[in-house]
């Protein structure tokens, strides 16, 4: 296992990287088969008729595949987290089969809570860019996260 991380141990500007993630369109196919079932994700006849040109990956894809990547990357040890909430999701430019994406997390705030002082709230900022840096995903995500209960460690 990995050290643990507490809200203690991080501060604001604070940035992790993520990635880098290959984009297939297999796995476009296969994600919105299941998931998010419309032609410009699965059929690709259609989706090269279609506004986009050709295949192009569900936004709840690329979040999907940002997620594991948190997970498998592991910024903050074993340290457990909570998902709070997603604010301002922006699916900014779409994701084609061949991309290679990464991702920079970024802390914007760090907070303990007032009311139960043993955990706090860490928002931070999700930017996903693909192979040309240009921004095809991004969202601030606010997770609760267990504090330090002692001063030391």
């Amino acid at each position: 296992m990995s050290k643990s991380v507490f809200l203690d141990d991080l501060k604001i500007g604070q940035q992790w990287h993520g990635g880098p993630i290959e984009v297939t369109e297999a796995d476009i196919i296969r994600f919105a088969s299941e998931y998010d079932p419309q032609p410009m994700h699965i059929d690709t006849a259609a989706a090269a008729n279609g506004r986009f040109g050709g295949i192009i990956a569900s936004g709840w894809h690329v979040a999907a595949v940002v997620m594991r990547d948190f997970v498998e990357k592991a910024p903050f040890g074993d340290t457990p987290l909570l998902g709070l909430k997603i604010d301002d999701l922006q699916w900014r430019l779409a994701v084609r089969p061949g991309d290679v994406l990464r991702i920079t997390r970024e802390i914007l705030d760090v907070a303990r809570s007032r009311s139960k002082p043993d955990r706090g709230v860490l928002t931070m900022r999700m930017t996903v860019t693909n192979q040309d840096d240009a921004v095809v995903m991004s969202f601030v995500n606010l997770m609760q996260m267990p504090a330090r209960t002692d001063a030391g460690n």
